[in-house]
């Protein structure tokens, strides 16, 4: 079973995305938090199952969806997942994964 470890940055992608839901909904915004959590347990067991954007030194960069969201991650050979981001759909992934 692979270990999924959050980045800084991600933790700080899904605080800002609560906090946007929440000016509207704060239930919502807790549903959907919840609920990009819930979808990256999958990755435990599969974890090629995201789409795999792109191959660097440290591993492959994967993409998982849930909803509008992508939930960007590395798979490290070791079978540790770093997840990177959670970035709206609407949003340049190049911006920010270089």
């Amino acid at each position: 079973m692979a270990e999924i470890v959050w980045t800084e940055e991600a933790e700080q992608w899904l605080r800002y995305i609560h906090d946007y839901i929440a000016t509207n909904n704060s239930a919502a915004a807790i549903r959907v938090i919840d609920g990009i959590f819930e979808r990256t347990q999958v990755l435990r067991h599969f974890p090629e199952i995201g789409h795999k954007y792109r191959d660097e030194p440290e591993g492959e960069i994967r993409i998982l969806l849930y909803g509008h969201y992508r939930i960007a991650y590395l798979l490290r050979p070791s079978r540790v997942i770093e997840v990177l981001g959670v970035f709206h759909d609407a949003l340049d992934l190049t911006e920010y994964l270089p």
